[in-house]
């Protein structure tokens, strides 16, 4: 059975808002209707944060639309959801999370070729608004070089 793997759902914001230092790739938990939500490219990674509490990582207001076909026993769309990671990298994670102006923030959400659901959790640094305009100004230096080397 091939599964097909075009789902890739990724937090747009989080390259912008955050300098991203270091990026984990977990499993997620689900129940029942999620994965096919999921497949169906039913998911946001707006305003999504990731915490750690007694030692294991979870991930909150995680935007997975309810699955249409599915009865009473759907899922609850912004439920908090386990993050699966090995205990070297939730310590590394926690390590992080403890000094200030750290923050875990999930930056892309997919299906890998076994037909499972990961998220990229990624460790980050707030970016100031000078910080900001930086990154725009090389995102348009760069889109004026494609321009030009195209031509």
């Amino acid at each position: 059975m091939k599964v097909s793997n075009n789902i890739n759902i990724k937090n747009k914001r989080a390259s912008f808002d955050y300098e991203l230092l270091e990026t984990f790739v977990a499993g997620i938990v689900l129940t029942g209707t999620e994965i096919k939500s999921i497949r169906l490219g039913k998911a946001s990674l707006v305003d999504t944060y990731c915490i750690m509490n007694r030692g294991e990582l979870w991930v909150k207001n995680m935007n997975v639309t309810e699955y249409f076909y599915g009865t009473y026993n759907n899922h609850d769309a912004r439920r908090e959801r386990k993050l699966l990671l090995n205990k070297k990298e939730l310590q590394k994670i926690e390590r992080f999370s403890k000094d200030s102006g750290f923050t875990i923030i999930p930056t892309k959400l997919f299906i890998n070729e076994k037909g499972l659901a990961k998220l990229v959790v990624a460790i980050a640094k707030g970016k100031k608004s000078f910080d900001k305009r930086q990154s725009l100004k090389e995102k348009d230096d760069k889109r004026e070089m494609d321009r030009a080397f195209k031509k």
